[in-house]
């Protein structure tokens, strides 16, 4: 029985998806149904990890196929993680959405995809089977790629084209990576192909095909040199929307990599080396790409990029406490960066734009709602005691000891480069004077109603205090951390809980 409950959350956004169609023109309907369907996936999720913490892997045999000719769904402490920090980050934006997204979209069928992106997000990280991971990956991009289009502005078509573009260009490669692993092995079972791989004599096509794998994934989490499409597609599409996918689904190839990588393929030095470089690149470009940026928006997008660096910097790395600072940057990282994006939506409701140059005064006009962005901004960065600050350490401490001293000058000129643009994002947003006095014309969050104030601040509020939470509780989030890097780089227990369920 517990081992069912894995399906849970992801039956709850399909059932919460379905339900909605029966609604499709009553948009308060959708709103009230929306909301209700993440709190219950939420407390799905928190159960779920419990278990997952409790009892250590959790397996599902669907249909009682016996691994590896049936499809597997596990729930292991790094899947575990994602899956709560999709239900915490989908609540928060659910929220924000029923006040962050108008009406005309709301009837196109906002909430019938959002859910379906959810339940897609879900899938990914609790599949155990390498081709039901691309067919969750399909559920997502197709999903995004509507939401993207959703309003019809020749903006956000022209950053859906790049989008889809590139995301099918990496679906391809990870399709052909999957054909070609199913050649040689004969299985697609994730458990099941670490032992067959490892028995190929013929190492140099295994290579080929773990850096098929990379270069797949590594589209889809932006990594340097194909990284440019989620700067051009990502200030486009509403800020609820926009969280979403800054917070979780460039994540999702990150975690594909890292599930990949630890447990299908064991990296040689070659594969090792490249990670090193790619990552090394992916903080520097991503960094520079910030420094001439007046759009917020687009700061944000080149940021997420910059950072995906640090997280491929511990697959480069390939140490436990590497690892553990990736799991802790990756918990940080999506709670902060779904955050930042909504703020970006409430500044663009106060003051109808996010260019830099027009905004100003929002200290003194908002000081508690400055106050709590200003949390959220020095986490980004990593002040200390915030949560940005402690897998960082992590890392540096890692390169260092490894010898891999320009990796840690890219991590360190990648830090600072965030500090000196959040501190400028700041000057210019919040201490500056305003550029005209203030009036109701640009004062555009007066008129909204009390709930859909709320609506639109509470989510940027309790994410915030989820980002103080996990800075103040370091060492329970290290324990976590800690737990995921020893299974990841122990990954006979993932494989034994797989291949010797009900045995």
């Amino acid at each position: 029985m517990t081992t069912n409950f894995i399906l849970a959350p992801i039956l709850m956004h399909m059932l919460t998806a379905i339900m909605l169609l029966f609604f499709w023109q009553r948009v308060q309907a959708q709103k009230v149904i929306s909301i209700i369907g993440n709190s219950v996936a939420f407390l799905m999720c928190i159960r779920l990890f419990n278990l997952t913490m409790e009892h250590g892997h959790l397996v599902l045999q669907v249909g009682n196929w016996q691994a590896p000719f049936g499809i597997t769904f596990v729930s292991d402490t790094l899947s575990a993680v994602m899956v709560l920090l999709t239900a915490i980050v989908s609540l928060g934006v659910g929220i924000y959405s029923t006040a962050g997204i108008n009406v005309s979209r709301i009837k196109f069928g906002y909430f019938f995809i959002y859910h379906f992106l959810i339940m897609g997000l879900l899938g990914s990280f609790l599949t155990g089977d390498i081709f039901n991971l691309y067919v969750w990956f399909e559920v997502v991009i197709i999903s995004s790629f509507i939401l993207l289009t959703v309003g019809g502005k020749k903006m956000q078509m022209e950053g859906a084209i790049k989008y889809v573009t590139m995301n099918m260009l990496a679906s391809v490669i990870f399709l052909t990576a999957i054909g070609i692993l199913y050649g040689i092995t004969g299985s697609l079972n994730i458990a099941d192909l670490a032992g067959k791989v490892a028995a190929i004599e013929n190492r140099g096509l295994v290579t080929v095909t773990s850096l098929l794998f990379f270069v797949g994934f590594g589209i889809k989490s932006s990594v340097f040199p194909l990284y440019f499409w989620l700067p051009s597609s990502y200030h486009t599409p509403p800020s609820a929307i926009a969280a979403i996918f800054g917070g979780l689904l460039t994540k999702m190839g990150v975690y594909a990599l890292f599930r990949v990588f630890t447990v299908i393929f064991q990296p040689d030095y070659f594969t090792l080396v490249l990670f090193s470089v790619i990552a090394i690149l992916t903080m520097f470009t991503g960094a520079l790409g910030t420094i001439n940026k007046r759009n917020i928006r687009r700061i944000l997008s080149y940021l997420i990029v910059c950072h995906i660096g640090y997280l491929i910097a511990g697959l480069g790395l390939y140490t436990e406490l590497a690892f553990a600072g990736v799991v802790f940057y990756l918990i940080h990282d999506v709670i902060v960066k779904s955050n930042v994006f909504m703020i970006t939506g409430v500044l663009f409701k106060i003051r109808e734009t996010v260019d830099m140059q027009r905004l100003g005064g929002l200290y003194k006009d908002y000081p508690k709602l400055s106050f709590v962005i200003a949390i959220v901004l020095f986490s980004l960065v990593g002040i200390p005691p915030l949560s940005g600050f402690w897998p960082k350490i992590l890392l540096f401490q890692e390169a260092f000891k490894d010898g891999q001293f320009i990796m840690l000058g890219a991590l360190i000129f990648a830090s600072f480069v965030t500090l000196y643009v959040i501190a400028r994002l700041w000057a210019e947003i919040f201490w500056k004077d305003s550029p005209k006095p203030l009036t109701e014309e640009i004062d555009h969050f007066a008129p909204f109603s009390l709930s859909g104030k709320i609506a639109l601040v509470l989510p940027i509020v309790a994410l915030a205090g989820v980002s103080l939470f996990i800075g103040l509780n370091a060492n329970a989030i290290m324990e976590v951390s800690n737990r995921a890097a020893h299974e990841m780089m122990n990954p006979t227990v993932y494989i034994n809980a797989v291949l010797g369920t009900n045995k």
